[in-house]
């Protein structure tokens, strides 16, 4: 089994807020002590940080439910509960999370030691100190916990390398990446030997480094799942440059120029933008008899069918087997590196919006609508927290919670949709008897 994996769907779950509590200040020589309950503690974040020891999502194959701490209940004396600690979890440079549910980008972690909030905790719950009123100096009001926040991500690992090598199978791909790094990829005389990225650096003799990575090889219909399929094309987003590698020899009966239409057709299908990456071509296996004729044959077919206005990339012939013109092809890479921005990989309308955690005041307060069993079902972000963080054991605080919904103009919207007394309210699984 293959002990890459670039993909994976978790769920996450934030720690909610501790609940506050109700508690009277009782002492000897203290008459009339009044509330002393505490708040309760915030609940953990769940936190990304990227770790540079890590190469894959294989952490994420068999634990994909991540959970933080809820924060300590409120103690008496006023005391507040203790936080919770936030969920460290390690992710690996490159990594692209998304959400699951709306397709938005979260974040994009490329910089090791970058770290991302990706579940916000609860704020605790306040105790009964927080409500005293002159009005009311001894409520026996507090409030649960604020949820923590509960989502699904897709997490997707793109590696981080300048310089992309791709061709068909079997063109020698692998071979260079191993004679140009201290790479080990494994090396086979038949197709798909190379079935995950391999990743090595080079460094050149003048001196300049940079990171190259050698793409399990694409087939004609790539893009449509033929082979490999898109399955490694994403690896091909981060990279500056590309190399494309061709077998010049047709040792297998395929022509030169047509394998070279066919990669760039399979590039372009799966993201467009990949063509605007400057490319060489690495024309391979010079060593061998039918390459320097192919090889002219191959310019001309690529001068006659470029467009006038287009440059026409750069071809270098190389044999890795033995080592002819490595040399030149590295500086000419690094030479294009220095010279080719990073691109971007992500428009605006792929990102989410910088996310505010707490009630948005031009969203509804609330919804009406209809069950089955003509009760009425009462739903919304803003009223469905105020009852979860509402403490039902205590009669104030139920009558404090109807107070808000009356505030709210929930009484009101209800009368207007043809509540009647004592038609049933739902909210969630909570039920009770509308009041006219």
């Amino acid at each position: 089994m293959s002990m890459f994996l670039d993909t994976a769907k978790i769920k996450v779950k934030a720690g909610n807020g501790g609940d506050g509590m109700v508690a009277f200040r009782r002492e000897k020589y203290v008459p009339n002590g009044g509330p002393w309950g505490g708040d309760g503690g915030r609940g953990g974040n769940v936190v990304f940080v990227v770790d540079e020891g890590l190469r894959t999502l294989m952490d994420f194959r068999y634990n994909r439910h991540f959970k933080a701490q809820s924060g300590e209940k409120g103690m008496t004396k006023g005391m507040h509960g203790r936080g919770a600690e936030d969920l460290i979890v390690h992710v690996p440079q490159g990594t692209t999370v998304r959400d699951a549910e709306t397709g938005k980008i979260l974040t994009d972690l490329i910089e090791n030691g970058q770290k991302f909030v990706v579940a916000h905790g609860g704020r605790g719950g306040r105790g009964n100190i927080r409500f005293a009123t002159p009005k009311n100096p001894a409520p026996e009001i507090s409030e649960n916990g604020e949820p923590g926040q509960e989502r699904e991500l897709q997490l997707e690992l793109k590696i981080l390398a300048d310089v992309g090598l791709v061709g068909f199978p079997s063109v020698g791909k692998s071979t260079l990446l191993s004679v140009i790094t201290s790479a080990k990829p494994k090396i086979g005389a038949y197709h798909f030997t190379t079935i995950v990225p391999n990743l090595g650096m080079v460094r050149t003799q003048s001196g300049e480094s940079f990171a190259v990575a050698d793409l399990p090889g694409l087939i004609e219909g790539a893009s449509q799942g033929v082979g490999l399929g898109t399955q490694f094309l994403r690896h091909i987003e981060r990279t500056r440059v590309i190399l494309h590698v061709i077998d010049m020899s047709a040792s297998e009966g395929r022509d030169p120029y047509e394998d070279y239409l066919a990669i760039n057709k399979e590039l372009e299908s799966y993201n467009l933008r990949l063509m605007e990456r400057p490319q060489i071509i690495v024309a391979n296996k010079m060593d061998m008899p039918e390459s320097a004729e192919n090889l002219k044959v191959f310019k001309e077919k690529l001068v006659a069918n470029y467009d006038e206005f287009d440059e026409l990339p750069q071809i270098f012939p190389i044999s890795s087997l033995t080592k002819q013109g490595l040399s030149t092809l590295l500086d000419a890479t690094a030479e294009l590196l220095d010279k080719t921005p990073e691109f971007l990989l992500y428009d605006e309308s792929e990102m989410e919006e910088e996310a505010y955690y707490g009630f948005d005041e031009d969203a509804p307060a609330f919804e009406i609508s209809r069950d089955d069993d003509a009760a009425w079902v009462l739903s919304g972000d803003k009223l469905e927290k105020l009852f979860t963080m509402t403490n039902f054991d205590r009669e104030e605080a139920v009558m404090k919670f109807a107070r808000q919904l009356r505030g709210m103009g929930v009484d009101e919207a209800l009368r207007a949709r043809g509540a009647k007394d004592g038609d049933l309210v739902r909210i969630g699984k909570f039920e009770f008897e509308f009041v006219d």
